[in-house]
């Protein structure tokens, strides 16, 4: 009868440590789909930025910008360039509010227009900064996010709670900045900036943790699909708000 008890225990826990190992290779796969999609988003938006400002500048041989093409007058200087800057906003609000209704190949495609409009923004950062300033502070951004997400991932502690204080922190830092742009302010936009790196290096681990809870391994393809971009879209809105801040903060300015 021991005999019998010691097979049947043994069984059992081999059934729980399969279904647990189960769960856990599906959470591995869930989050690099998601991490995936967001070097995807991040890859589309600089390409789309880079391509952007060298359509939009007139350079002279030394690199130094000399003036403005037709293209760059329109989207950095005409009023265009608040739709510009407007529209990736726009899309934003449209891919959350039609979150249960569109489809995942459908919440892909308005994903990555969202990336590419926003590099089509981000192209003046190249106008502003030297190149070789942009790069050092991306890969300060990636080493420093790349931390960050995986305290998020690996942590036990519950970080609900900074969650929530942190996106208090972002609606103060939202409405500060758009005063801002009335302002002109640099020491305000110092102090924003400051202010900014600590918010969005707390919401990255605080997404990766939530991220990671909303994983459930019963979930259909199309549903976990989606998931997957709506997590890729909150770490990618995450770094490229952590890059313009450090950028602001240590970037080398064009002379």
């Amino acid at each position: 009868m021991s005999d019998y008890d010691r097979f049947a225990n043994a069984r059992a826990g081999a059934g729980i440590a399969r279904s647990a190992a189960s769960v856990d290779q599906g959470l591995r796969a869930y989050m690099l789909g998601v991490y995936n999609y967001m070097t995807l988003g991040l890859g589309l938006t600089g390409v789309i930025a880079f391509f952007a400002y060298k359509l939009g500048v007139v350079e002279s041989a030394a690199g130094h910008i000399v003036g403005l093409t037709s293209f760059g007058q329109a989207i950095y200087v005409s009023p265009l360039r608040w739709v510009v800057m407007l529209a990736p906003l726009a899309l934003v609000f449209g891919i959350s509010a039609g979150r249960n209704s569109m489809s995942a190949s459908a919440t892909r495609l308005i994903f990555l227009a969202f990336a590419a409009l926003m590099g089509l923004s981000l192209s003046t950062v190249f106008v502003v900064f030297t190149q070789a300033s942009i790069a050092l502070v991306f890969f300060e951004t990636a080493a420093a996010f790349g931390g960050l997400s995986l305290y998020g991932y690996t942590t036990s502690r519950s970080l609900s709670a900074m969650g929530s204080f942190l996106v208090m922190g972002l609606i103060g830092l939202i409405i500060a900045s758009v005063v801002n742009l009335f302002l002109q302010s640099t020491g305000l936009q110092w102090a924003l900036s400051i202010v900014g790196v600590g918010i969005f290096a707390g919401l990255t681990a605080w997404d990766t943790q939530a991220i990671k809870d909303s994983y459930f391994s019963g979930d259909a393809y199309e549903t976990s699909e989606k998931k997957a971009i709506f997590g890729a879209l909150r770490l990618y809105l995450d770094f490229i708000n952590l890059f313009q801040q450090l950028l602001f903060l240590m970037g080398n300015r064009r002379s």
